[in-house]
């Protein structure tokens, strides 16, 4: 899996009760062919990013089916999840 490019865009929390910033990212990535998560209608990768004092970590995410929206069920590995993280801090960090 790689990161081809992305959006972002700072989500408001109107009732005040989540604590610090929350971000969220459409990852577009490149998945092989050979990979079950493979799609020809291509693969996004919706984080949410959140972001309290100095602790920033991915709270959720999903794989989204680009063409169609649909969720698919899939989970990243633990060091695809950390280079996700890594990946949204250094986009947030540049922004910023």
């Amino acid at each position: 899996m790689e990161i081809t490019g992305y959006t972002v865009e700072q989500l408001q929390d109107p009732t005040g009760i989540l604590e610090g910033d929350r971000y969220e990212f459409y990852l577009n990535i490149d998945v092989p062919e050979d990979d079950e998560l493979f799609s020809e209608n291509g693969i996004q990768l919706r984080v949410i990013f959140s972001v309290i004092g100095d602790k920033k970590r991915v709270a959720h995410y999903e794989f989204i089916e680009q063409v169609t929206n649909q969720v698919l069920d899939f989970a990243l590995d633990e060091e695809e999840e950390k280079m996700v993280e890594d990946y949204c801090f250094q986009q947030l960090d540049s922004t910023t």
